[in-house]
């Protein structure tokens, strides 16, 4: 046994595991790509992963961050983008490979929020959200200075809130979530639909750049979208900071411009104007907040 937390972020894209001392210091580190349509091998790339990752060492404990819905007494994961994940049993099945040695479940929202409220963008805030904007849209909530996951382990899912009543159907069952319109497929396929004729979001942000007025115009829809699930958010939970990472934001102001003028116009309630938004300071804060799980 050793001071040292295995630490686990599932998410529809990648799985990576990290050893990490009580500091938050990342000590080893392995990533694996999803094999999001296959249920067995989507287990196997992360007990596969977890063997890489302790080598050999027996952790003292094991913070997991999932995509989610979860349910954290039930220690089930179903997330939308992982086929036949639907109410998996991932902490008793990561409890298996290590027996003896607690395992702590939460959403990765929650995981990114608590990551970068301990060592990244959100050091000090007592009340912030904590966002990844990229293939899809995601969040958690730090409140009073602690993680919180509401009554299922589920608060925080900023991506599903609605910002276009009439939009277009969301993989999560709804219509008109943040995530149809700021999830970075989404904004290639609309763009594409107004006659862009770029490949990716990566394209998409080269040709906004380049004073493309499609391009331009699909990280202002995006930016819009996330500004009112902020504006929303901060007034139901009396936030001070909205911390965001992904993909998508490392297009900068590409991104926050419109997410801020949107603030300026919809967040006008007086304990709302000291909102900040910020970008996220680690690319591995997923990963850190599910160490903290243990940890803090």
């Amino acid at each position: 046994m050793t001071d040292h937390v295995l630490a686990l972020d599932v998410g529809g894209t990648k799985i990576a595991a990290g050893l990490v001392d009580s500091r938050g210091a990342v000590l080893r580190r392995a990533v694996r790509p999803t094999p999001a349509h296959d249920a067995e091998l989507a287990w196997q790339a992360v007990a596969d992963l977890v063997a890489e990752v302790l080598d050999g060492t027996t952790p003292s404990a094991v913070g997991i961050g999932s995509a989610g819905p979860v349910d954290t007494d039930a220690g089930t994961v179903s997330p939308i983008n992982i086929n036949g994940w639907q109410a998996f049993p991932l902490r008793d099945r990561v409890q298996s490979l290590l027996p003896g040695v607690p395992v702590a479940l939460a959403g990765d929202g929650l995981c990114i929020a608590l990551g970068e409220h301990w060592l990244g963008a959100g050091r000090g805030s007592r009340f912030m959200i904590g966002m990844v904007v990229s293939t899809g849209v995601g969040g958690g909530l730090v409140l009073d200075g602690k993680p919180f996951g509401g009554r299922t382990g589920n608060a925080g899912h900023i991506g599903h809130v609605v910002a276009e009543p009439d939009g277009w159907p969301c993989t999560c069952g709804g219509r008109g979530c943040v995530e149809t319109v700021a999830g970075g497929p989404n904004m290639v396929r609309w763009a594409r639909e107004q006659g862009w004729s770029g490949a990716d979001a990566i394209e998409l942000e080269r040709s906004a750049r380049a004073g493309d007025s499609v391009a331009a115009a699909a990280f202002e829809r995006a930016g819009r979208a996330v500004g009112l699930a902020i504006a929303a958010a901060a007034a139901v939970c009396d936030l001070d900071l909205a911390v965001i990472g992904g993909g998508i934001a490392r297009a900068g102001n590409l991104l926050f411009d419109p997410i801020r003028r949107t603030l300026d116009v919809h967040a006008g309630l007086s304990f709302l104007r000291g909102l900040r938004v910020v970008k996220a300071e680690r690319d591995d804060s997923g990963l850190i907040g599910a160490a903290a799980l243990v940890l803090l």
